[in-house]
């Protein structure tokens, strides 16, 4: 399963980086990861007028995306675009941070899963 990871490197910049998360198994109810310990469940909606400069996310956590997209942006100026279904592991707790804006004037619904 495709997972984006955001996260600060040494020189004080977000990155992305590309990970797949492990899924096997053949049970009667589909292909399982490992377990991923988690300390909370956050529903947001944001605006459609999205538009976040810099900062940093408050703690690790992933983020799914239900609903809409928003755009991404780390310290080389690489943007990368969410969409619906996907899934962002967002470890940038340090440094300058990324900027995010919403996409096409929509809103977005999405949910944070928190993090140690």
């Amino acid at each position: 399963m495709h997972v984006t990871r955001l996260y600060s490197g040494e020189d004080g910049e977000s990155h992305f980086e590309d990970l797949e998360i492990e899924v096997g198994g053949d049970a009667e109810i589909g292909r399982l990861s490992s377990p991923i310990a988690a300390t909370g469940l956050i529903f947001r909606e944001t605006a459609p007028d999205y538009d976040y400069n810099w900062h940093n996310a408050p703690q690790r956590q992933y983020i799914l995306m239900l609903d809409g997209s928003v755009d991404i942006t780390v310290g080389s100026g690489e943007t990368r675009r969410l969409n619906t279904g996907d899934i962002l592991l967002c470890e940038d707790t340090t440094g300058r941070g990324h900027v995010s804006r919403a996409v096409d004037g929509k809103p977005r619904r999405s949910v944070f899963i928190t993090l140690e």
